[in-house]
This record gives structure tokens, sequence and C-alpha cells, in this order.
């Protein structure tokens, strides 16, 4: 279900496999609860969440007042968060920043609007992986409900795997938490954790990786404001 990457008095940083939900789900324990077990914690809690599909980097906070701390950071939007994605289709740019509002749709999926009131903002960049698959990076810097799901399904390449949003049929969701830095008792700390599961996460997808972006925070991010 996990893999512990750090863990502080204060917190705890996990990489979450795909197809784990963070609360109790039907008849399976939820990994807030099966965390709280395993590390024998008097309390745990969730400060953020990640799709059952998504895999990556996820934070629980150990006492209340972390939560309060962090659940702010993360509200506020002061927390740097990229994600990596596959999809089988280009996209209609290479890179670039997706904004709009969202709006429920059917069957539990959401949709993207022209109107721009309380919008999603999403920047991407994306290179090749192999023939018939493109590896994009996302910065998202609103934290809405799908929202990188949808953006890069409005960009005419939905993430392989994400059937929901018109992605191709494939072994998971190719959708992974990949960074994350947030500040804490006036330290800052930074998270990167690259995708283990999956058949397309494999060496090739690590070579191409390094030399598409080793560091995310450097990359001449797509101007949001203009869009």
């Amino acid at each position: 279900m996990y893999q512990i990457i750090d863990q502080t008095e204060d917190f705890l940083v996990i990489n979450k496999s795909q197809g784990i939900s963070v609360h109790k789900d039907q008849n399976e324990t939820g990994l807030t609860m099966q965390l709280k077990d395993d590390l024998k914690l008097e309390a745990l809690f969730l400060v953020h969440r990640l799709d059952k599909v998504t895999s990556g980097i996820l934070v629980f906070a150990k006492h209340a007042q972390a939560a309060s701390i962090l659940s702010a950071q993360f509200r506020e939007r002061q927390v740097t968060k990229y994600y990596l994605a596959i999809s089988a289709r280009k996209p209609r740019r290479k890179q670039g920043a997706i904004v709009g509002d969202m709006a429920k749709a059917r069957r539990g999926s959401w949709k993207l609007l022209s109107s721009k009131e309380n919008p999603a903002k999403t920047q991407f960049f994306s290179t090749s992986l192999m023939p018939g698959f493109r590896l994009f990076i996302i910065k998202p810097c609103t934290g809405k409900t799908h929202q990188i799901r949808v953006a890069l399904k409005s960009e005419g390449a939905p993430i392989l795997g994400d059937q929901l949003y018109g992605g191709v049929a494939s072994d998971r969701v190719y959708l992974h938490a990949f960074g994350l830095g947030f500040s804490y008792d006036d330290q800052q700390y930074h998270y990167q954790c690259l995708p283990d599961e999956g058949e397309l996460f494999g060496d090739d997808f690590k070579r191409v990786m390094n030399d598409f972006c080793g560091c995310p925070a450097d990359l001449k991010w797509p101007n949001i404001t203009n869009n």
C-alpha cells in the first residue's frame, strides 16, 4: 500500500501505491487507518489527498497542531507540487498553461469551462517517451478535484489508463505525484519520488526523465497569468 519516504516527530511522508484509497473504501481498510495501525500511532491526520488511481507522495500529520499548519499551506497554495503523467496521444501543445473553471459532469467526472471566476490553474511540459507515448511533467497551481486529469484531456491527451476521461486502457492510470515542497518549523522540505509501478515506468522512462526534468524547479514554467 505504501513506502515510507521520511518521518519526523510531526509528520510522515509516504509513496502511496496506485489503486489505494486514503480513506476506508467499501470493504477495504483505508490507507490512513492502515498507517496508523502499522506504525502504532495515537493519531494520524490526512492533510491533502490523492485520487485512488494516483500513486506518489502523500503527507500525514502526527498531531493536530501539525495538521493545522500543513493543511493551511495546502489551502493557501504555499505548497509546490509536481506530477508525472503518460498519454498515448499527442497534446495540442508541447507545453503551456491550462486555466479555467471546473464543473461536475457525468459519472463522477469533471469538465473544464471557458470561464475563469475561480479557475483551476495547471502548467505542463511534455516530451516523447517512446513511439506512441508522451511524457508530461505537470505543476498544478491549484488543488481542484481531478484537475490534472481534466487538464490533459482538454489538451487532447488524456492520461493513459484513465478511461473516465477517455484515456486508452492500460495496466494502471499513469499519473504519479512526483515532487512536493513545503515549510515546517522554519525549515524547508523537498521530496521527489519516481514511480515504480507500471509497465511504462521502467528503465526507458527513467532515462528520458533524467534528461527531461531532473530538477523541476529549474524549468522555465509557462506564464500562467497571460492565459
